[in-house]
Order: C-alpha cells, then structure tokens, then sequence
C-alpha cells in the first residue's frame, strides 16, 4: 500500500487493555501506519477511504510469541505423547517434505492465525538434516501471501536427540544405534552455510518476514554451534531464540552435561541478551530468571503445548516479578494442535490460578492481554512497531462483531477477550494497513485450493512414511521409559557444581504442582 494512501476507520470501539474499556473512536491511518486516534468525527482527507466499524471492538493484532510452520501439516496425529516422544515421532510427522510441503505447511498455519486474530508470529521452522536457503525462502514466501507479518527462525542443531540425552543412546540396541544414525543431523558448518545463504539473499523484509537465529535446544547443539549461531546473530542484527527448560529432562540433561542450568550455560557462552528469547521456561529457577531480566531477555509462555505434553505449569508470576519481559505462544501445530491465540490467553490465566490460592499470585487478564501482543512484539524484535493501537505503530488491527454471541451483553473488553473470546467472533482483520479478512472471509488465499492441496500432501506424506513410523514404534517404549526414569530424579547439581537439596518440593516432584 503506498505511503499516500489515508484510511479512517469510524464507529468503533477502540480496547483499552488497562481501563478495561473500549470508548467509541476513529482511527485515521497514513499508509500503513496509525496517524491518530481520536473522538467520533475525527477529521479525516476527504479521499480517504473509509472502513465502518460500527458494532466492532478494535483490538492490536495478536502474536504468536512462538510456533512451528512444519507442524501445521501434522496437527492432530499423535496424543498422550512427552516432549521427548514428540521429538521421536518427528521424522514421521514431518520428515520427506518437499518445498511445496513446506510453503503449504506455512501457509496453513498463517492462514488459521490471521483468521483468529494473530498478526504476526515467530516462527521456528525445522528443515531436515538442515535448514535450505530455498526452504526458508518457501516458508517466507507463505506468510507473504497470506499478508501476515513473521519472524522466521530456522530452528537448527547438530546433535541428535539420542546423543543430547545422557545415556539415552546406551538404552538402544545395536541395531537401533544403526537406524537412528540415519536421522543424524548435518553438521554444524553445513547449516551455518545454509542459514549465511538465507541471509544475505533474504528479499522479504519489505513483505513484515525476517529471518532469526533458533539453536533448538541448548544441549542438541555443540558449542561451537551455538557460538556460530551468536555471531550470525550479532553479524546480521538478527534475534535467537532457543527452547530452555521446557521439560525436566532437558533440565537434568543441562546439569548432567555442563553442571549448570541451560539458561546459565547459554550466558556462559554470550548468547543471553535482549535479542534472545526462551521458549517455554517451564523449569526455570529463580536464579534463571533473574539472570534472563538483568540480560533482558524474553521468554515465550505456550500454556496448552506445556500442558498437552506434561511438561508442566510455567511460573509466569515469577517471570514477571523478575522483570522479564514475557510473550505467549500456541507452539507448533503438531503439539498444540492449533493455532489459536485467543485459547492460550485463556490458558495462560487460567494456569496462574491452579498453582495456588494466594490471589496476588494469580496473573491478571491486563497482563495476559500485554504478553499476548506488546510482550511478543518485542520478543520478535518488532516491539516499537506493534502489538499496540497507538500513533506510530504499524496499522494491525482485529475487528470483533460484538453482535456475536461472546459479546451479549459487552461488560468488560479486556476480561472478556481473555476469557470469552475463542476466534469466533473475529470479524475482520487488518495488517499494515490492509484488510487481510473481511467478514470473516480470508481475501488473500483460497482457502478451498489450499484444502485440496493439504489432502493431496497428507495422502503422499502418509504413504511414504511407513518406515519412520515403525522406527517409531520400536523406539517408544524405550524413550517413553527412560525419560520420565530421568525426569523422575532430584536436581542435586547447582549452577557452580555443588551438591544440594534447596530447590522447591514442587519442582523436584515427578509431577509438579507448579513446574
């Protein structure tokens, strides 16, 4: 949309996240960017173009804080899986993909988040044995089309999950040591190529997609990749971001290996800073957070993943008592099995309340209702650009019909977004300016060609992956012992190395209250 081009949007009601109010108000837009806000009548270019808002709740764009694009193609496959079967189950779910499998995958992500109010996401995209310019061009290229912005992260490692896991590669007998070394990842060198690739020919800046840094997770990476990850990092400007302390057994795995947590280990290494974001944190200690807040850092809260793979309650109180800037995310379609924002703000309020009945511990629906689009904003580095309907910041709009049944009768807008609202009711969205769905109708992308597609691509996905699946099979008991087994010790190890019992009952518990 050219800069010149003038919107006003006039009749609706413009959420204030902490009045708990939405006044009626006119919105005019220069381009792509809020000019101003202001009373019913606000003046207006007599060619602007006008957008009736009459019977709608204007809120910012959500974003994702942190997702997936090669789950979308795998939602709904597996049940009653740890984190640790998951990453298993991953060269079934989404191994073999073809370019075409890849843009598909993304673009039914975007698709699904745009249609229920989320404007922007950080996407950690897994390619195999390694990230391909191409594919990271394909991906892009998906968000593109739909019109919603991202921050695309190859998520990247050079350990396998069977070697990362202290002694889980023992467990397996020869002949399965021999079928995993046929998922091994690409070395480092190779990947580090692939991403500097991506980098210097990314041509989608100008289209709201960037690229980042995702070394997945700390202990499937050698040191000498993630410090190359830092420096292509700090030498394109770009964001990391890493899953940390998501489960216990990646905590146990941290101490066992290097003698500290995960969180420590990275800020041995530089990696910690305001570029960087932890996805999860579920088993962050107190010390973690204190150290993420001083670096300023981000973590990413994904509620309904954490609950559906029993990783446990993250502390999100804790979190922003330390002063950490904290985002929400859905996570991965293949593990969260949508992408819907509107569900984990609900979950990550409600979640606040079953870890105790001490009130002032419970997180509010204003704080949610900030994580879930000026928090993420800025974990995606894009926090002085959206995530808030202020002059200045990009034109990301949600339009919800309060004529819909979630909003008989409108009591409190911010308590109910967090509490009532389901996507349902989104009734138009606009992003930079531009209307992406209107009248619950997505404009840029046919929906029905893209149904198709996805059939054709889960018919040849699913007959080609009958070798991964029975590899599959073979390794699920095995993992799904040994890890709860793991999961199921007390952390004796403190981040200098001493032996001590201080952490809380609740962590160290196999089934924690809290974490």
């Amino acid at each position: 949309m050219a800069k010149s081009v003038m919107t006003v949007i006039r009749g609706g009601r413009v959420l204030d996240i902490k009045g708990h109010q939405a006044p009626k108000a006119d919105i005019l837009i220069k381009g792509d960017t809020i000019l101003e806000i202001g009373r019913a009548g606000l003046a207006a270019p007599d060619h602007a173009t006008v957008i009736d808002a009459d019977g709608r709740l204007l809120h910012p764009g959500l974003v994702n804080g942190h997702t997936h694009s090669h789950g979308n193609l795998a939602k709904g496959m597996v049940d009653g899986v740890t984190l640790e079967l998951l990453l298993t189950a991953g060269p079934y779910m989404s191994g073999a993909r073809t370019l075409e499998d890849k843009y598909l995958s993304s673009l039914i992500g975007a698709a699904e988040m745009v249609l229920k109010g989320c404007t922007a996401a950080y996407d950690l995209a897994a390619e195999f044995p390694m990230p391909t310019a191409e594919g990271l061009a394909a991906i892009g290229q998906a968000y593109a089309d739909i019109g919603m912005r991202a921050t695309l992260a190859p998520m990247v490692a050079d350990t396998s999950f069977f070697e990362a896991i202290p002694g889980l590669m023992e467990r397996l007998s020869p002949s399965l040591q021999r079928e995993v070394e046929r998922y091994r990842q690409a070395p480092y060198k190779a990947s580090v190529g692939q991403m500097k690739k991506a980098l210097q020919g990314w041509k989608l800046g100008a289209k709201g997609v960037q690229l980042a840094v995702a070394p997945t997770i700390p202990h499937h990476c050698s040191r000498q990749f993630l410090q190359a990850c830092l420096k292509l990092s700090k030498d394109y400007g770009t964001g990391l971001h890493s899953h940390v302390a998501e489960s216990k057994v990646q905590v146990i795995a941290g101490y066992q290996l290097f003698g500290t947590s995960l969180a420590a280990y990275m800020d041995s290494l530089g990696l910690v800073g305001p570029d960087f974001t932890v996805a999860h944190g579920v088993w962050l200690d107190g010390d973690d957070m204190k150290l993420l807040a001083d670096r300023g850092a981000s973590v990413s809260h994904n509620p309904g993943s954490n609950m559906l793979l029993g990783n446990g309650l993250a502390d999100m109180r804790g979190m922003l008592e330390a002063g950490i800037n904290v985002g929400i995310g859905t996570d991965g379609a293949s593990c969260s099995d949508n992408q819907n924002m509107y569900e984990n703000m609900r979950l990550a309020s409600m979640v606040s309340k079953v870890q105790g009945p001490d009130r002032q511990n419970w997180i509010t629906t204003e704080e949610v209702l900030h994580a879930a689009t000026a928090g993420s904003a800025r974990a995606l580095g894009l926090g002085d650009r959206i995530g808030k309907l202020e002059p200045g910041y990009k034109a990301d709009i949600v339009f919800l019909d309060l004529r819909h049944v979630n909003w008989i009768p409108v009591n409190d807008p911010t308590n109910q977004i967090v509490h009532t609202e389901d996507g349902s009711a989104v009734h138009s969205v606009m992003i930079g300016g531009r209307m992406v769905v209107e009248d619950r109708r997505l404009l840029t992308v046919d929906l029905a060609k893209v149904a198709r597609q996805a059939e054709a691509s889960r018919d040849r996905l699913a007959s080609g992956r009958g070798p991964a699946k029975a590899l599959y099979d073979r390794l699920e008991k095995i993992v799904g012992t040994f890890c709860p087994g793991l999961a199921k010790q007390p952390l004796h190890i403190d981040r200098y190395g001493g032996s001590h019992h201080s952490h809380d009952h609740a962590r160290c518990s196999s089934q924690p209250l809290r974490r």
